[in-house]
């Protein structure tokens, strides 16, 4: 099981840190190339140290808040357990061996995130599949892959799906086209599974549900599916997380999060309410089950 506490993963923690050192950094007037020469590195590697892109060294951690005049010592002993928790394996370091480079960060990013808003143009959103329909999307995503390997991408999605059942859980706020829900992902009874697997999560209160009807016409969100996460760390910016077939895209600049947040302003806007979504699942299931 995985719970808030140590939901952050490596990827939250060494964002938080290096906020809170670029944040004392320039409280104490200090320059990145005073900060690095301070711990024998680059200007750049103080950089990546508060973006949060590389490992921490505790010394290095300790020698940049003597330079930044923190003689705190709860201060000093909440940043060092910060460091440590940024050097640890993620809860998902189990399943290394079947997931891509880039999507370690998201793990973390989900797992760590109080409001996460998705749209879907394609699949079911993950932390919404069942482990049925994911083998089937894992199938047509991967070439050949061997029966273990798709188990275990599966098995790993069932773990992330926790997060929604926490009692700290994120707001899940999604938006599917229509045609999600008629592409026969698995066979009609692994979709019809699906469907019903949909309509007990619009029953769970942090879930919220929409679908974009064929009959709405265009849509605001042309570019295709997208995420936004919201944390509850104030130290985080929103990120918007765009996944392609070999890599992904992580956005936090300001401009970029607050054009994917007026684009899904608009998509809740043009999708049917909330409310409608458990008939519009009835509708889908009483079309498979006349196939």
């Amino acid at each position: 099981m995985i719970g808030r506490g140590d939901s952050g993963g490596s990827t939250v923690r060494r964002l938080q840190l290096g906020a809170r050192l670029r944040e004392l950094r320039l409280a104490a007037g200090v320059s990145r190339e005073a900060a690095g020469y301070r711990i024998r590195a680059s200007e750049s590697k103080i950089s990546r140290m508060e973006l949060g892109r590389v490992g921490f060294k505790p010394r290095d951690i300790s020698d940049l808040l003597t330079l930044y005049d923190i003689d705190d010592p709860e201060e000093h002993e909440r940043l060092l357990d910060l460091t440590k928790e940024a050097n640890s394996p993620s809860w998902w370091h189990t399943y290394v061996d079947v997931l891509e480079s880039w999507f370690h960060s998201y793990l973390d990013l989900e797992q760590a995130a109080e409001l996460i808003r998705t749209y879907e143009i394609q699949f079911v959103p993950g932390l919404l599949q069942t482990e049925a329909y994911a083998s089937a999307v894992i199938r047509l995503a991967h070439t050949d892959p061997g029966r273990p390997e798709v188990e275990r991408r599966a098995k790993l999605r069932m773990v992330r799906k926790e997060t929604l059942t926490r009692t700290d859980g994120p707001i899940f706020w999604a938006v599917l086209d229509e045609a999600v829900l008629r592409r026969l992902i698995g066979g009609p009874d692994v979709m019809r599974a699906q469907i019903v697997a949909l309509l007990e999560a619009c029953e769970n209160p942090n879930v919220r549900l929409q679908v974009v009807p064929f009959d709405s016409g265009g849509h605001a969100a042309t570019g295709g599916a997208f995420s936004i996460l919201r944390f509850p760390h104030e130290e985080l910016d929103d990120v918007v997380y765009i996944e392609h077939l070999t890599s992904a895209l992580y956005l936090d600049k300001r401009e970029d999060v607050d054009d994917y947040a007026a684009a899904f302003g608009r998509l809740i806007i043009e999708a049917a309410p909330p409310a409608q979504t458990p008939d519009i699942l009835r509708g889908v299931l009483a079309d498979l089950d006349r196939r």
